[in-house]
C-alpha cells in the first residue's frame, strides 16, 4: 500500500461532456479556476488540456495552452503542471477511400504535437504509448514507436519529465524500450489508464496486471473512468500507487449528481485517509516524482 499519495486533477479533458455537464471548464479562465479549486482541496499535479473557446471541443492551440499556463502560475498555486500531448493523432479514415483521412481525422507529427510544451515549459507532459482503436467508431488514436522516441528525446532535452501514459501491457513494453534506450530519465512516472474503449478494462485484475509489469523503480499512478473512478483510486492505493481524478475520466460525484474537479479531489482525498494513506502536497510530489526543477 501507499501511504504517501500524489493526487492528479484532469481538470477538463477533450471528450465530448461540456454538453452533458456546467462544470466541465472550457475558456483559460475556467480551467485555471478549476485548477486553482482542485489544487486547494489536495491535487498537487494539475494535468491540462484546452478547449476552443467557441465548440468547447478539445484543442491544441498554443494560444490558449500559454494563457491557462499563465492563469495558474500567476495565482501563486504551485501545484505541478503536467500539460497533454496526446492532441493531434486522431486518425478517421475516409469512407470513399480509407487509404485517405476523413473528417474528425487530426493527424500531425512529434515537433508540432509538443508546440505547446515548448512554449509553455511545464513541470510535466503526457506521452501516449502507443495505438489503439478508440471508441465504436472509426476513430485510431496513432502514436508510433518513431514519433514517441522522437517526442521522448525532445523533453528530455527540454528538462520536462515525460508522464507515461500506458492504456494495455503492450504499451508498457514500448514504454520500458524508450527507458532502456536512454530516452527517459530516471524514475520513470507511469499513469495507467483504465476504462477506455477499447484499451485494458478497469478492474482489479487488470490494474494488477499492468503494475507488475512496470519498472521496479516507476513511480505510477492509476485512474479509471466513469463510475469506476473512485473504485480505481482506492485499489491504486493498495497496490502502491498514486490516483488521478477529474472530469476528464468521469462527470459525477454519486449517481445523478454532477461533479466539480474540486468535489472529485475531495472523495478521493476522503478514501486515502480512510485506508490509512495521506495526500502530500507538490513539494513532497515534485521530490517523489523526481522533478529536476
Amino acid at each position: 500500500m501507499n501511504r504517501d499519495v500524489i493526487i492528479t486533477c484532469a481538470v477538463t479533458g477533450a471528450g465530448d461532456t461540456t454538453d452533458k455537464s456546467e462544470h466541465v471548464p472550457v475558456t483559460p479562465e475556467q480551467i485555471a479556476a478549476s485548477s486553482i479549486e482542485a489544487a486547494k482541496a489536495g491535487a498537487a499535479v494539475i494535468h491540462v488540456h484546452v478547449r476552443d473557446q467557441e465548440t468547447g471541443q478539445g484543442s491544441r492551440d498554443v494560444g490558449l495552452f500559454k494563457e491557462t499556463v499563465r492563469l495558474i502560475r500567476e495565482s501563486g498555486t504551485d501545484a505541478v503542471l503536467n500539460l497533454t500531448a496526446g492532441m493531434g493523432g486522431d486518425w478517421v479514415p475516409s469512407d470513399e477511400n480509407p487509404a485517405l483521412p476523413g473528417p474528425g481525422t487530426d493527424m500531425i507529427g512529434p515537433e508540432e504535437r509538443l508546440a505547446h510544451v515548448i512554449e509553455c515549459q511545464p513541470d510535466i507532459c503526457s506521452l501516449d504509448c502507443g495505438t489503439m482503436n478508440f471508441g465504436n467508431g472509426n476513430n485510431t488514436y496513432i502514436n508510433t514507436a518513431p514519433y514517441l522516441r522522437k517526442m521522448a528525446a525532445m523533453v528530455q532535452e527540454m528538462r520536462v519529465k515525460p508522464e507515461l501514459e500506458v492504456f494495455d501491457l503492450g504499451q508498457i513494453r514500448l514504454a520500458r524500450a524508450l527507458i532502456d534506450e536512454g530516452l527517459i530519465d530516471e524514475p520513470p512516472m507511469f499513469q495507467i489508464c483504465l476504462g477506455i474503449p477499447w484499451g485494458a478494462g478497469a478492474d482489479t485484475e487488470t490494474m494488477t496486471a499492468m503494475k507488475h509489469a512496470l519498472p521496479s523503480d516507476a513511480v505510477w499512478a492509476g485512474f479509471g473512468i466513469s463510475r469506476m473512478q473512485m473504485p480505481m483510486v482506492a485499489q491504486a492505493v493498495l497496490l502502491g500507487g498514486n490516483v488521478r481524478v477529474g472530469l476528464e475520466d468521469n462527470i459525477y460525484l454519486d449517481r445523478g449528481v454532477l461533479a466539480t474537479n474540486a468535489m472529485l479531489v475531495e472523495r478521493a482525498r476522503e478514501i486515502i485517509e480512510r485506508l490509512g494513506g495521506r495526500v502530500i502536497g507538490p513539494d513532497e510530489a515534485r521530490s517523489k516524482i523526481g522533478l529536476s526543477g
